[in-house]
């Protein structure tokens, strides 16, 4: 067979492949043009091969009618953490590719070894790969997090794709995971590991692993500092389902939020505490995140989103402050920016406030981001309660979408919303007219039995525009 070697320039942030270097690459990065090794293949000699393939697909391959074909539930694996399989859609799928990322020290290998502990017990063999560490240093992390080990959890310390790919055939594990692609490589490609030609190549490999011998495949993948997925983007439309996990290491609250997921939804989140046994699942989240709302503090306001399931009740903060250079500043944690400018502008025409001169600081307690417009309202409300040194009260909460006109948007899923908000105790509720029409039936459910338990009554206060806001402050 007649080959021949030749060289290609690849970037490492789209995949680009150009035959000489570039300085700038068309997807407009500067400097990421790397020269790598090709094997090409003589054209007679790939005619007749591919000829002899097709002749062979044709015999193997037949197309099946979709209306025969029988659809169901996937059996899901328990990985044994509650927040963990809330977030996959009930849990691993066989066969599945899960990505999972985040900056260094946030808890990915944590948890993915209190997963892999629980799946061998409980289902057979399981290989965790590693890369970076050796298994002494496995070792150590699992005895703290995990207690007793099960002899079906299988440690390597390996980062060739043909050594893993032999392991796999042998030992059959019903769980595998890589830790982490980037250390990863191939013996048949000459280019260093974390390189776009070795990230493929490798993911395409354990794809083949988790598809034909139907492992579920946990990948680890390092994050830039921007926080988005380090290397080639290919790796993100090859797996099933792609995971995030966020926080601030200073602090012990984590959220793992599904990006990506072909066998459930994106919008659930997971929340844990890092502690010294490893993570630990949040299950009342909105109670834990409101446990220190000040009663009576100017620019906070409580609010609430439906994320995935569940309602989530959060605190929205914000900070109006005299500014002492030419341009005021529009900083938040949480809040898209474009967002936060367009509720200021309509602050500024609908109810004649002057922000010009004001630096406006918005952020969301937790370090949570949510999606959505359902903090409109709460931001607008902090930011007035702060430039008008008045408190709204913790015992309320604001959601809602602001519009161009000032006028406000109806939410969806304002009903289990509103439960969430009484059961948690507080005692009124601010949102779009049209929302508050629809749950005056709910809100008199709620009202029978706080009567009877001698409670306070809730009450709900619907709004039509934003001009409406003045009145809870005076």
């Amino acid at each position: 067979m007649a080959k021949k070697n030749n060289t290609v320039f690849v970037c490492q942030e789209c995949g680009y492949e150009s035959p000489k270097w570039m300085g700038q690459c068309i997807c407009g990065a500067w400097n990421t043009m790397v020269e790598e090794k090709v094997t090409v293949v003589d054209k007679d000699d790939r005619r007749r091969r591919t000829t002899a393939g097709n002749e062979n697909s044709s015999r193997a391959a037949r197309p099946s009618k979709l209306s025969q074909i029988t659809s169901g539930e996937r059996a899901r694996i328990d990985t044994g953490i509650g927040e963990l399989n809330r977030v996959l859609g009930g849990g691993l799928v066989a066969g599945s590719l899960v990505l999972i990322s985040g900056e260094p020290g946030i808890g990915k290998s944590t948890i993915i070894i209190q997963a892999a502990s629980h799946i061998a017990a409980s289902n057979g063999p399981v290989l965790y790969i590693s890369g970076e560490e050796s298994e002494e240093q496995i070792k150590m992390r699992a005895d703290r997090v995990c207690g007793q080990l099960s002899d079906n959890l299988f440690i390597l310390a390996e980062t060739n794709m043909e050594n893993i790919n032999e392991v796999c055939r042998q030992l059959k594990p019903g769980f595998l995971v890589i830790d982490s692609i980037q250390t990863m490589y191939s013996s048949q490609l000459d280019s260093a590991p974390g390189s776009v030609s070795q990230v493929r190549a490798c993911g395409n490999e354990l794809m083949r692993i988790g598809k034909v011998w139907n492992i579920p495949v946990f990948i680890v993948a390092h994050v830039t500092k921007s926080g988005e997925l380090a290397g080639p983007r290919i790796l993100e439309h090859m797996v099933d389902c792609v995971l995030s996990f966020t926080g601030d290491r200073s602090h012990e609250m984590r959220i793992l939020r599904a990006q990506k997921n072909r066998f459930g939804t994106t919008s659930e989140i997971g929340a844990f505490e890092m502690a010294a046994e490893g993570l630990v699942e949040i299950k009342n989240l909105s109670g834990t995140l409101m446990e220190e709302m000040d009663k009576d503090s100017e620019g906070a306001v409580a609010t609430a989103v439906y994320e995935g399931t569940r309602p989530l009740v959060l605190e929205v903060q914000a900070l109006t402050s005299p500014t002492n250079i030419g341009f005021a500043r529009r900083t938040s944690l949480g809040v898209d920016n474009p967002r936060l400018n367009m509720i200021l502008a309509v602050l500024e025409k609908k109810m004649g406030l002057s922000l010009m001169n004001q630096d406006v600081y918005v952020n969301i307690v937790g370090g949570i981001k949510p999606e959505g417009t359902y903090t409109d309202l709460a931001v607008a409300l902090a930011v007035y309660s702060s430039y008008k040194n008045r408190h709204l009260g913790s015992r309320t909460i604001a959601m809602g979408e602001i519009g161009l006109t000032g006028d406000l948007r109806a939410v969806q899923n304002s009903e289990k919303i509103v439960r969430e908000a009484a059961r948690l105790g507080f005692e009124r509720v601010i949102l779009p007219v049209r929302n508050a029409e629809r749950l005056y039936k709910t809100v008199e459910g709620i009202n029978e039995d706080r009567r009877q338990k001698g409670q306070k009554e809730f009450r709900l206060t619907g709004i039509k525009n934003i001009s409406e806001i003045k009145s809870f402050f005076e």
